[in-house]
């Protein structure tokens, strides 16, 4: 395959993606001239531009890693993309399927024919395979399938059987096992009969003869021992492994504490199954961090940034239309307070103060308590302490700025009550804030939904609603 296998920096990506679309844009400047000209032999000359502009994009496409590639495709119009992905070499398409989010995955997938498909889900290996087949059409995959040997058809069905987010899903088959009873130099010989050892190799796997784990020996102990010691003698045996069932997160968890490139992944009776890798746990990462981020605003996952609009406005109505009925609940709360506001024309004013500092500060909150969840510092019996530190945060925070704020109400509308109401107005929404931004991820956890979903709506929904009724509430009797 001609791939340049150097990792790109990331303004190098930048300029090959602006070289891409400055490739495109000439490509179709070009040939919309050359079409509106009257010329002899006008088809040979079209036909022969053409064929230049294409080998140049085919040429620097070939020379970009499939993960660029990847980039590149998702930052492209869906018609230049499918433009630049007709130019792909067909070998590449399987690794490129992969890289790129799901919503592109399946622009592209919309656009081949089932032979492509085919041709492409071949080129994978099981694990490889078991994160495409969702998108592949049944008749596709069930080629596929058949075209497997059995022990590809096994590894295939078990990586298909594992939740997303469990270790069975992030774990890939390609691995080196060794004998605990044979020599270093004996090792050494049967690595060298590979035409490449498996990415991310820096450990060998240690069994016996039915497959059960040992240990495991790193790369750097067989290089720098004598060639006639023993696997046994000197491979590790209190090793961290993984199995199937662990949650991912948790897997995650374990590869950034303790710095790890690979891990076994064993079942219940400890026979060596698979492993798990870094580049497979970065991955993760990432993808959790992207789904992460759209939850909060009450996205779902992995929308194309160049989706239809129909497709857009169906991801994004669920949480506008709970943002309206909270929208409306608040519109209502200042209406029952229409006459306090008419009598005292700088409640209108100031009351946005109070409902915008709430939502800020719960929005701190449910961050903080999203992130200690994620990483696995918050746990059940946590909440109690939570409420406190927050509530105590929340406490101080709206004395020192809702007296702040109040001296300043104070000082432009000359009523001290005014500014005794706002400063406790702005302490009480606080309150309110922090308490909700404890709760809502907390219980949402316990109940096992993803705690980050639609949190940024619910706070705001919250602290709003709530902010104006309590200061609109206090002025109401205080200055009325």
């Amino acid at each position: 395959m001609a791939e340049n296998d150097d990792i790109q920096h990331h303004d190098d990506l930048d300029s090959h993606l602006r070289e891409v679309q400055h490739l495109l844009a000439r490509h179709k400047l070009v040939e919309d001239l050359v079409h509106r000209q009257d010329m002899p032999k006008h088809d040979l000359v079209e036909s022969l531009v053409h064929k230049q502009h294409i080998n140049e994009l085919t040429h620097k496409l070939d020379s970009l890693h499939s993960a660029d590639v990847a980039h590149i495709l998702e930052a492209l119009p869906v018609s230049e993309r499918l433009f630049v992905w007709d130019l792909v070499k067909a070998e590449r398409d399987g690794e490129i399927l992969l890289e790129v989010s799901d919503a592109v995955r399946e622009s592209l997938i919309e656009s081949m024919d089932p032979a492509s498909l085919r041709a492409a889900a071949e080129q994978l290996d099981a694990d490889e395979l078991a994160d495409l087949a969702p998108d592949l059409p049944h008749e596709v995959m069930e080629a596929v399938y058949q075209g497997l040997d059995p022990e590809e058809r096994e590894q295939l069905r078990a990586a298909m059987s594992y939740p997303e987010d469990s270790v069975g899903a992030l774990m890939d088959f390609e691995m080196v096992t060794v004998r605990e009873d044979v020599t270093l130099e004996v090792v050494l010989r049967y690595l060298r009969r590979f035409d490449e050892l498996p990415d991310h190799t820096n450990q060998l796997f240690v069994v016996d003869r039915d497959e059960h784990l040992r240990g495991v020996l790193p790369i750097n102990r067989l290089l720098i021992n004598d060639p006639d010691i023993e696997v046994g003698e000197i491979m590790l045996t209190d090793t961290l492994t993984l199995e199937p069932s662990d949650e991912a997160e948790t897997a995650a968890q374990a590869f950034e504490r303790y710095d790890l490139v690979s891990a076994p992944v064993v079942d219940y009776h400890r026979k060596l199954v698979g492993r798990v890798t870094v580049a497979s746990v970065v991955d993760f990462i990432r993808e959790e961090t992207e789904n992460e981020l759209l939850s909060q605003a009450g996205l779902k996952e992995g929308e194309d940034i160049f989706a239809p609009v129909w497709d857009s406005v169906k991801n994004r109505w669920a949480w506008l239309a709970a943002n309206l009925v909270t929208a409306f609940i608040a519109s209502r709360v200042i209406g029952a307070f229409e006459g306090s506001i008419e009598k005292l024309v700088a409640l209108a004013a100031l009351m946005p103060i109070v409902a915008g500092i709430g939502g800020n500060s719960g929005n701190q909150t449910i961050t903080m308590i999203v992130r200690g969840i994620a990483m696995g510092h918050v746990q059940d019996d946590a909440l109690p302490r939570l409420l406190k530190k927050e509530m105590g945060v929340a406490l101080i925070n709206g004395i020192v700025w809702g007296g702040l704020l109040g001296v300043l109400a104070w000082i432009l509308y000359g009523s001290p009550k005014l500014g005794a109401v706002m400063s406790a107005a702005m302490t009480l929404n606080l309150l309110v804030a922090a308490f909700i931004g404890v709760m809502a991820p907390m219980i949402r956890n316990r109940l096992g939904q993803d705690p980050a979903v639609g949190s940024s709506v619910i706070i705001t929904a919250v602290t709003d609603s709530g902010g104006f009724f309590i200061f609109l509430g206090l002025a109401t009797i205080f200055l009325m």
